[in-house]
């Protein structure tokens, strides 16, 4: 009786599951209440369910997953790297960068230390000025490799529901018509025309508002933030003119 009941919840889990993955973005919105009640089921299969996904693609659900994994049993992060010494997702830099610590930063939910090593990353790519400098001036982003840029805006959509990082931050600007200040308090860097408070005010969270991170330094005013998202990376992967 007992193994009968097992392998039912094991159905109804892969059914759901299935579901889940094939739904609309706003069906899976709905049904993420429904996975999120089986999280123990969740963690036990971690990381055998992992083979259900491409890691080259950006697809959030894998990265929700091992983020409720993680959440539900500490020991799954141990699991999953040694199933994935470098990261589930797949990572290709043609600058050289390893982005492993950016990865499992991303998967423990550890977003202000994510949000650091990212601005790192920026700096190495942009060049050893920037790094001397400590920030990346808008004119060195032209130099910045398409791909690393995409690895990272991948990095960042895939381990938040698609809802942080560049195209996010991009699609954000767009629907604001270009506006930056009525984008800022959209992504929550603004509130009643007062910069947020960086970290120490940020909602380091999967619950900030959509755009939120990576935090691109305010100090530098919207040019270095535009050039990034004016990149010509974002155009080719997104398949746009604008």
């Amino acid at each position: 009786m007992h193994a009968c009941s097992s392998a039912r919840i094991n159905l109804n889990f892969d059914e759901l599951l299935e579901r889940f993955i094939t739904a609309s973005e706003r069906q899976r919105r709905t049904l993420r209440k429904s996975v999120e009640g089986q999280v123990a089921e969740v963690a036990t299969r971690i990381p055998a369910l992992l083979d259900r996904f491409d890691p080259r693609q950006d697809d959030w659900i894998p990265g929700w997953l091992i983020q409720l994994a993680v959440n539900e049993d500490p020991e799954a992060i141990i699991r999953l790297q040694k199933s994935y010494p470098e990261g589930w997702l797949d990572t290709p830099s043609d600058a050289g960068l390893d982005y492993t610590t950016l990865q499992i930063a991303l998967q423990l939910q550890q977003f202000e230390e994510a949000d650091r090593l990212t601005n790192r990353a920026l700096r190495e790519l942009a060049g050893s000025a920037a790094i001397q400098r400590g920030y990346v001036y808008y004119s060195e982003v032209v130099y910045i490799i398409s791909l690393d840029l995409i690895t990272l805006d991948r990095l960042w959509s895939v381990y938040s529901l698609g809802r942080f990082g560049f195209t996010a931050q991009r699609k954000l600007l767009q629907a604001c018509n270009g506006r930056w200040e009525q984008l800022w308090p959209r992504i929550g860097w603004k509130t009643n025309g007062v910069w947020t408070r960086y970290p120490s005010a940020f909602d380091w969270s999967l619950e900030a508002p959509e755009g939120h991170m990576p935090m691109i330094n305010q100090l530098r005013g919207i040019r270095l933030m535009d050039a990034l998202l004016k990149h010509p990376a974002f155009k080719e992967h997104l398949g746009t003119t604008n």
